[in-house]
């Protein structure tokens, strides 16, 4: 495939958009995620790709490459570029910028809709996990996750005041580069940790044996549903199983993976890592105040997220977002823009 033309790729790539996408005609400049794209239907489109191509790419240049005309070039190179640690998400004229980080095994498209909708003129930067790309191997501990940040950031902006937005796992990595920064005397301006837990290893024994017992009906319920080789994955891999959690109560198919869609070997690289990260990491005390965004429908999480963050933080503000884990991100994403731009506004408002 690599010696066809431009022209030629565009033509094997339209009906593969159209077929995810649902849509008809797409234009070859109209951007996926305008077009209704997500992190999952990034999956879709790339297990599609690698069928009619042979070429094996991480879903996550969607994101560098976003339109069918500029795919299409990417997919003639012979060999993929390093991603960065930062990917600017939003220009903005005003310092400091913005750092937000994804959840476990994802990648910066995750925010593509809320970062979009948050009011700022500050500039927003999406980190990029190290390994996600395939070139390099994914990192094994939150610290390690924090210090890879820490190095990039520090390069763009040597000096605080830092702003620090993280989701799911990466809360975590956001709270650990939180307490470096802070223990180097530097000043943390806003720390927002989005259904961001630690591992129920932490928790108290009555709230892991009440997780343990709802994650046991749910895991049952979901294995009924699932072709026997995605079970056996879901099986193996304890981080395949978060991305089937979501359910926000209103049926939505974009709170998880199509059924049937194969994730990249670099993508489950990902995903183990940052469980293993998770389960090690054991959060110490923040002198600080954290930002706490919780779920409305929560899983397999405690229902009140200050039993296990409130004597870990000098202060805990705590709010709440309509849907679960995943669909404040994918379906009520302009509700936690608006809090996310609330918080900003406070700490600008101080200055």
């Amino acid at each position: 495939m690599e010696n066809h033309s431009t022209n030629s790729m565009i033509d094997v790539l339209t009906p593969i958009w159209e077929r995810v996408l649902q849509q008809s005609p797409i234009g070859v400049e109209d951007n996926f995620f305008d077009l209704g794209g997500d992190s999952f239907l990034a999956v879709s489109l790339f297990n599609e790709i690698a069928r009619e191509s042979g070429r094996e790419l991480p879903p996550v240049i969607i994101y560098q490459a976003s339109t069918i005309a500029a795919l299409a070039k990417v997919l003639e190179q012979r060999t993929i570029q390093r991603f960065p640690a930062l990917v600017l998400l939003k220009a903005g004229t005003e310092a400091p910028a913005i750092f937000i980080t994804h959840g476990m095994g994802g990648n910066v498209m995750d925010f593509y809709k809320v970062v979009k909708y948050i009011r700022s003129s500050h500039a927003i930067y999406g980190m990029q996990a190290k390994g996600i790309d395939g070139v390099d191997e994914p990192l094994e501990s939150i610290e390690d996750m924090a210090q890879f940040f820490l190095d990039a950031i520090k390069q763009l902006q040597p000096q605080g005041p830092y702003l620090l937005i993280g989701y799911s796992l990466g809360g975590l990595v956001a709270l650990e580069m939180a307490q470096r920064l802070t223990e180097k005397g530097e000043r943390v301006a806003m720390l927002a940790m989005l259904e961001s837990y630690p591992h129920r290893n932490c928790m108290q024994y009555r709230q892991r044996l009440r997780l343990i017992m709802r994650l046991a009906r749910h895991h049952a319920a979901t294995l009924i549903r699932l072709p026997p080789r995605e079970a056996l994955s879901y099986i193996l891999h304890p981080a395949e199983r978060l991305v089937y959690i979501s359910r926000d109560g209103i049926g939505s198919a974009r709170n998880q993976p199509p059924l049937g869609a194969a994730y990249t070997a670099a993508m489950q690289r990902m995903r183990d890592s940052g469980y293993r990260a998770l389960k090690s990491y054991r959060p110490r005390f923040y002198p600080g105040t954290i930002k706490f965004v919780r779920a409305a429908i929560s899983l397999r999480f405690p229902d009140d997220p200050e039993s296990i963050w409130g004597d870990l933080a000098e202060t805990f503000d705590v709010e709440t977002v309509p849907g679960d884990h995943t669909g404040i991100i994918t379906n009520y994403y302009e509700t936690l823009s608006a809090v996310l731009s609330r918080f900003l506004q406070e700490v600008f408002g101080q200055r």
